[in-house]
């Protein structure tokens, strides 16, 4: 079963890049099958990871950056993949 890790945050006003910097430079306990980094308006990131994995499967994801580098917390979700077009 292929799992999809879903990581999306929202930095303060300006500092899109030194988020996008910090996420870029995040190690995981293991390394996935695929790794995804995206960036949208807003100073928004979000990072997509897919393992080879149960859905309920202890995985790694990435943490919350510190200090005041975000406007809001990291929202997370979890995908089953289902097929593909």
């Amino acid at each position: 079963m292929t799992v999809a890790l879903m990581w999306e945050a929202r930095a303060a006003e300006g500092r899109g890049e030194e988020l996008l910097a910090w996420v870029r430079g995040q190690r995981l306990a293991r390394e996935p099958l695929r790794r995804e980094v995206l960036r949208a308006p807003q100073d928004r990131v979000l990072v997509i990871t897919w393992w080879d994995a149960e859905y309920t499967a202890e995985l790694p994801e990435l943490p919350e950056p510190d200090g005041e580098l975000l406007i809001r917390a990291v929202h997370r979700w979890r995908f089953e993949a289902v097929g593909s077009a």
